[in-house]
């Protein structure tokens, strides 16, 4: 397949992807040289909100419907490594960037809470995190995404250890590292396959997406790479039965910060739609019926260990894991309907996840962890704690109106084209996620106080109604004016379409 490159300078005249790249570190620069105390929360966020600025103007530039990469910048390839500094977005990972800047621009409004000591460093960590992330979304040269995709790791190991919650929160961040660094060795392993593979093809050792989207990749090799590049996304999603450590993250970690980043932006599941299924699509296409499974397997066992959690942490974690299955479904069932579903959940959960992690910051900066033994009526003493929770668990299990419902309906009209199951297991699995969501509401907000609870409890605060706002507009907008976020991913969807469905 041949994609058409339209260059940042004849598009927008200026390096975009570049800026929102490198912004992110002068301000981390400016931020370690600021000695006035007073100035490092203006400074983070004048900056947090810059990058915001951008990412928008990208988002409203970007030319819709189309399947070009745009925004394209390129220097190198290195001779001999084939390593080039390439970047660019499609209808793939375009609406990525500017939901990983508005969550950045919320973290940072939150951030006086969350971090009342060392805030410049807290703040710079953040900032450092957003850096790899954006990196890692608008990165078409395999091995520089692998490079941000590693990189993410010193600042998240750094805010777990340093601003977790838990006892055991550096234990949890080994394991966290572990984890990543496993999968990373073998999806580097699959990445220099599929470098050597080009240069038997072309004569030159090439991990361009777009020149190794024309290499053809035998069937044989295909399956070895598909595996190593599998595992190391997987492990990041995380995809069941890759799931063990976060649990344990999410809740020895910090409650906001990270744990938005880590639940909002699905890096992992990303890697299959912009890697894995164009670059390998006869091996993704021979071993659908096993994502698919692992998917059916995930949704329904995050589910119902959700369903028996009293923590509003440790029920969130295996709620991520849950929709990561519903998201597998779509996007293995490689048809339309099915990619944009999965697609257009990823940035749902970007908002919703990520929504709940600051409801779950805003409890527990009231009455310590979010446990339902030290919760009840809350819906009395803040009630608009109470409805921030409300809405944005509400979109969480697919309200109509909300983005969730415009997401899960798609994946369920794509599975239903494979198999009727799939359409069921989505079905069943939209039905679990009310259940436990629902419950917890009606145990915590509206069931009887608990002894302990304080009889008059602050309710949210000025930052903290604004980013149930934000959080909200984003949940309805998406829920009632999709038609322009589908028509942005719709072009490169349909040739993903092309490469795999026809199989």
């Amino acid at each position: 397949m041949v994609l058409k490159e339209v260059f940042a300078l004849e598009q927008i005249g200026f390096p975009i992807l570049s800026l929102l790249l490198f912004l992110p570190v002068l301000v981390i620069i400016l931020l370690h040289f600021t000695r006035t105390e007073k100035l490092v929360y203006p400074i983070a966020l004048l900056g947090a909100v810059a990058e915001l600025v951008l990412a928008s103007i990208l988002a409203f530039a970007f030319v819709p419907n189309v399947a070009d990469v745009q925004f394209v910048e390129q220097l190198g390839p290195i001779p001999w490594l084939g390593v080039s500094y390439h970047l660019g977005v499609d209808g793939i990972n375009i609406l990525f960037v500017p939901v990983t800047a508005l969550l950045t621009v919320l973290v940072v409004i939150y951030a006086e809470y969350a971090a009342k000591a060392d805030a410049r460093r807290y703040l710079m960590a953040t900032l450092a995190l957003h850096a790899t992330m954006i990196g890692a979304f608008v990165s078409l040269d395999l091995v520089l995404f692998w490079i941000f995709f590693v990189l993410e790791l010193v600042p998240s190991y750094y805010l777990i250890t340093r601003w977790g919650t838990g006892a055991n929160r550096e234990r949890a961040a080994r394991e966290y590292v572990t984890f990543m660094l496993a999968g990373s060795a073998l999806m580097l392993a699959g990445i220099i396959a599929l470098g050597v593979n080009a240069h038997a093809h072309a004569g030159e050792v090439s991990f361009d997406y777009v020149e190794l989207l024309r290499a053809p990749v035998a069937s044989e090799l295909q399956t070895i790479v598909f595996f190593l590049m599998f595992f190391g996304f997987a492990v990041k999603a995380p995809v069941f039965p890759f799931h063990t450590w976060m649990p344990k993250v999410l809740e020895e970690g910090p409650v906001v910060g990270m744990s938005v980043f880590l639940v909002g932006l699905k890096l992992g599941t990303y890697g299959f739609i912009r890697f894995l299924i164009p670059l390998l699509p006869d091996a993704a296409h021979r071993w659908a019926w096993l994502m698919l499974s692992l998917g059916v397997a995930g949704m329904l066992y995050g589910a119902v260990i959700a369903l028996v959690q009293t923590n509003l942490r440790r029920l969130l974690a295996f709620s991520s894991l849950s929709h990561m299955g519903v998201v597998m479904l779509g996007l293995f069932a490689f048809n339309h309907y099915g990619l944009q579903g999965g697609l257009l959940q990823m940035i749902n959960l970007g908002i919703t996840g990520a929504g709940l992690y600051f409801v779950a910051g805003f409890l527990y900066s009231r009455i310590g962890p979010p446990d339902l033994s030290a919760m009840g009526g809350l819906v009395e003493r803040a009630p608009w704690l109470t409805a921030a929770y409300l809405i944005i668990a509400l979109a969480g299990v697919g309200l109509p109106g909300t983005g969730g419902f415009n997401g899960e309906h798609l994946v369920m009209l794509g599975g239903l084209q494979v198999h009727w199951a799939i359409a069921v297991a989505a079905g069943v699995g939209t039905f679990l996620t009310a259940c436990y969501f629902l419950w917890f509401f009606l145990q915590g907000f509206i069931g009887s106080p608990s002894a302990g609870l304080a009889p008059k409890l602050p309710d949210l605060r000025f930052r903290e109604r604004l980013i149930g706002i934000a959080l909200g507009f984003m949940i309805f907008w998406i829920g009632l004016d999709t038609i322009p976020f589908l028509r942005a991913m719709s072009g490169s969807l349909r040739a993903v379409e092309q490469m795999v469905g026809a199989r």
